[in-house]
């Protein structure tokens, strides 16, 4: 019913105010249960109530606490992967310029022995040519002096000696390095 029903109800029923106003014993007797109803709550419902929240703000808070401290602990565990892979990383880094400056030193070091190498054989070969050139010198002139003797055997129709006949080949050859 709506409150104008509820007026047109009093205002027919002769009485009006008793039927909205309760008697006053009603109203004794509610207070009265409503105190003893109070009463219970205070003492059983509501300190058990109040327990419960207490109890379960408290194991917020832990989880709160907990899920902190859970996020402090995998910050840290961050940091330290960080610091981790960037000592790894700085470490890898090193690794490699060092094996560039070890493969460097090493391929300066193959070049040198190569020059090394390539110098003394050339050093040989020019050593064993020289000594070629003068094992062919001294076969020539050994040949040249016995041409030498030869011809100037059959031209002079005698036999030189062989201090003279050094003395003429030295001579011949020292006519013909002159020529070149």
């Amino acid at each position: 019913m709506t409150g104008s029903a509820l007026v047109v109800l009093a205002a027919e029923g002769g009485g009006g105010a008793t039927v909205l106003v309760p008697a006053p014993f009603e109203i004794v007797w509610g207070l009265v249960g409503f105190a003893i109803l109070m009463a219970v709550m205070a003492k059983k419902v509501f300190p058990q109530l109040n327990e419960t929240l207490e109890n379960r703000q408290n194991e917020i808070q832990g989880r709160l606490e907990a899920a902190e401290s859970a996020h402090q602990e995998a910050e840290k565990l961050r940091r330290q992967y960080e610091e981790q892979l960037a000592s790894a990383r700085e470490q890898a880094s090193k690794i490699i310029e060092d094996t560039r400056t070890q493969a460097e030193g090493l391929r300066q070091d193959l070049i040198k022995r190569a020059e090394d190498e390539a110098r003394q054989i050339v050093e040989r070969a020019q050593a064993d040519q020289q000594a070629e050139r003068n094992r062919l010198i001294q076969d020539l002139r050994g040949q040249v002096a016995d041409l030498s003797l030869t011809i100037a055997s059959k031209i002079v129709g005698t036999e030189l000696d062989g201090g003279r006949h050094d003395e003429l080949v030295d001579q011949y050859i020292n006519e013909l390095s002159s020529l070149n």
